[in-house]
């Protein structure tokens, strides 16, 4: 009775190997029962090893957080399309990094200006301080307009590239990313100024 059983197991198995490695008409039927869900969903799953306590798991839980962040830091650095973060992936951020950084911008030389007039704000020097406070609304102003003619051909030059696909949110990317220091923007500037994207 057992033996019988056997051999017949052992030969739907010697049958659906021969079948995996034969290629079968699709119309044709598999010459085998279809599994139970349960059977499949069990093929399916992977073990998955859960620590016993609430410290372990969050020390592995710290680990894959501080690994996945060096990956993704490292990917920043060197410009790596794979691992970088969701907001930096895809051609359309590509573009919009390669166009910002392919031209001058007074937005970047925001930050050490605003410096400068701080120190000057600082001086007890009441003609100073006037000519700091208006110097730098002059440059905000600047900057404002810098910004619309960058955004404006950013959206321009999106329209033109990628026609059917979808640029929401990149001209906002492009513009923070001039308010950054050229030296120090992650993902690295791959174009020199000049050049064009």
């Amino acid at each position: 009775m057992f033996r019988r059983r056997d051999e017949a197991s052992s030969a739907a198995t010697a049958l659906a190997e021969q079948d995996e490695k034969t290629p079968r008409d699709p119309q044709a039927k598999k010459g085998r029962p279809t599994p139970k869900r349960s059977e499949a969903e069990a093929g399916r799953r992977t073990r998955v090893t859960v620590p016993k306590d609430r410290k372990e798991a969050a020390r592995q839980s710290r680990e894959r957080m501080r690994s996945e962040r060096e990956k993704q830091r490292t990917a920043l650095l060197e410009g790596d399309e794979r691992a970088l973060p969701a907001r930096d992936k895809g051609p359309v951020r590509r573009f919009a990094r390669d166009f910002v950084d392919s031209r001058w911008s007074l937005a970047e030389f925001f930050l050490p200006y605003a410096v400068v007039v701080l120190v000057l704000s600082i001086v007890k020097v009441p003609a100073l301080q006037l000519l700091s406070t208006l110097l730098f609304v002059v440059f905000f102003v600047l900057v404002i307009l810098d910004f619309a003619r960058l955004g404006l051909g950013l959206r321009k030059a999106l329209r033109e590239r990628f026609p059917n696909e979808n640029t929401r949110g990149a001209v906002p990317y492009g513009l923070m990313r001039t308010l950054q220091m050229r030296r120090l923007r992650l993902p690295k500037p791959k174009v020199k100024r000049g050049e064009r994207p």
